[in-house]
């Protein structure tokens, strides 16, 4: 449920009665939109007494610890992000169709310059061009090198902490190890563009699909 007033401000909340808490897979914030958040704040007004960490993790360093030669493999794909992946699985049904977008796997943060691996266990579907079985492998392999905690920083809260992070460059998880204490607040995204592709991506294995 959204905040009464404030329709933009998502309530965060988990309590002896939840069976699951928001965000417990590894993600990054909507990337099934065609211009997914540059951002996101979340604000805590109740924390348990101990756990309800979120974790964070940098794509700069997940990219830059991929081999060369999987680095320049990777850039020239993309691969399509799907909120029906997720949102189906809790029976929601949307006022308009669940966003599906194709982007780079390997993308350019718009402001730093810096390549990045734009991937996402919770939304990404497959990547075309390969066959099912090469992408479920491929994407397997960088869900796992994503969880890697040389990437890794993690935030404890306290009672209104405020966490505001880039969802360009990072992925987090929220650690639901406090059942069942209580856990809520409040959330809200920022408004972001289109993730540019990094030099070559998306370019070759089209033309090779359409030849």
């Amino acid at each position: 449920a959204n905040h009464p007033d404030h329709p933009e401000l998502l309530r965060i909340h988990a309590d002896e009665s939840s069976a699951r808490a928001a965000g417990e897979d590894w993600h990054t914030d909507v990337s099934c939109e065609e211009e997914p958040p540059m951002g996101s704040m979340l604000y805590l007004t109740e924390v348990p007494p101990t756990g309800g960490d979120t974790m964070f993790a940098s794509m700069y360093a997940a990219f830059d610890a991929l081999t060369r030669p999987m680095q320049r493999f990777l850039e020239g794909l993309s691969a399509v992000h799907d909120g029906a992946k997720v949102w189906t699985k809790y029976g929601m049904t949307p006022s308009r169709p669940f966003a599906r977008t194709e982007h780079p796997i390997i993308a350019v943060h718009p402001e730093t310059g810096r390549k990045l691996l734009f991937d996402n266990k919770v939304f990404t579907t497959h990547v075309p061009g390969l066959s099912l079985k090469e992408s479920d492998a491929l994407l397997e392999m960088l869900y796992r090198h994503i969880e890697n905690p040389r990437f890794m920083c993690r935030f404890s809260w306290q009672p209104n902490s405020v966490a505001f992070w880039d969802n360009r460059c990072t992925q987090h998880q929220a650690i639901f190890d406090y059942f069942p204490a209580r856990r809520s607040g409040y959330g809200a995204t920022i408004n972001g563009t289109r993730p540019p592709a990094a030099s070559g991506a998306g370019g070759s294995w089209k033309r090779e699909a359409g030849s």
